[in-house]
């Protein structure tokens, strides 16, 4: 049987793997930095205690030595500006999976981030080259960099999906995230809700679609490199919030413009998921 372990299995993001890989025939092993709190138990599914920033010598024994490792973990979120994400979590995140690697891992996907892209705009593809402009995008891309290094090292053959993340809704999502303080908002019995202008364009999937995505491409087993989870399409965040409210029936007023739009990130960006397509075509 298939054994794959998770990092970050109690995250936003991790949860939802979590419950995708329990619905599979797979053995499974799951890392947190404490016990795990209010997680559902799943029969094929084992929790083991492991803090990246000070992993042990024997990580992968701890894991179960595992087939597969579906990295999710990563610190200083959602500070996109903190100079931690390549003082801190760059150095004990390659570390780890250079450790992961040197023990005998065959195969490894990470979550990477759009925000590698920096400010292109338009439908992005993944053989654009990667142009960061904040400490976590620069962080992202560096160990993605690093990781293709080891790949070339004879000792170090494994293969790698560089899964880069675009933008995400759901149960489990931070609170200070769109949807938990419109919920809010709404709940408070608040007359407005307060956000930017909304015209600009993002790409957005479910999470409980990215961690069916995740999953496909980690069970794939193919050293497919960078590869954009996304929906494909564009949608405005004014849409996407004026959906919500039609979805769950909610009124209330929305103060558009009451933000600035982040200066991170261009106006109008998306992914293009044609290489997405085609690795999960893949037989």
């Amino acid at each position: 049987m298939t054994k794959v372990a998770v990092t970050g299995a109690t995250g936003f993001i991790g949860r939802h793997v979590l419950a995708e890989l329990a619905a599979r025939d797979l053995e499974v092993v799951a890392s947190t930095r404490g016990q795990p709190r209010q997680m559902p138990e799943f029969a094929n599914v084992q929790w083991t205690t492991l803090d990246l920033a000070s992993a042990p010598t024997d990580s992968f024994e701890a894991l179960g030595r595992p087939d597969i490792l579906i990295h999710l973990a990563w610190g200083g979120l959602p500070n996109y500006r903190a100079l931690r994400h390549f003082e801190v979590e760059l150095p004990s995140h390659y570390a780890f999976l250079r450790q992961m690697t040197d023990a005998g891992l065959k195969s490894l996907l990470v979550a990477g981030t759009c925000l590698e892209y920096g400010l292109r705009s338009g439908a992005l593809g993944e053989t654009m080259p990667a142009a960061p402009i904040t400490p976590y995008g620069f962080a992202k891309d560096t160990l993605r960099r690093q990781l293709e290094y080891l790949q070339r090292d004879s000792a170090s053959a494994f293969r790698l999906t560089w899964a880069r993340l675009f933008f995400m809704y759901g149960d489990g999502q931070a609170a200070t995230s769109l949807l938990p303080q419109l919920r809010k908002a709404v709940e408070q019995g608040d007359a407005r809700f307060r956000m930017s202008g909304g015209e600009q364009l993002r790409d957005y999937l479910r999470v409980t679609e990215v961690a069916r995505t995740l999953v496909a491409l980690a069970l794939k087993d193919q050293d497919a490199g960078p590869v954009n989870v996304c929906s494909g399409t564009p949608c405005s965040v004014r849409s996407l919030v004026e959906g919500w409210l039609r979805e769950h029936r909610w009124s209330i007023e929305l103060e558009l413009g009451h933000y600035p739009y982040p200066d991170y990130e261009p106006m109008a960006f998306w992914g293009d998921r044609q290489k997405l397509d085609r690795v999960l075509e893949t037989q």
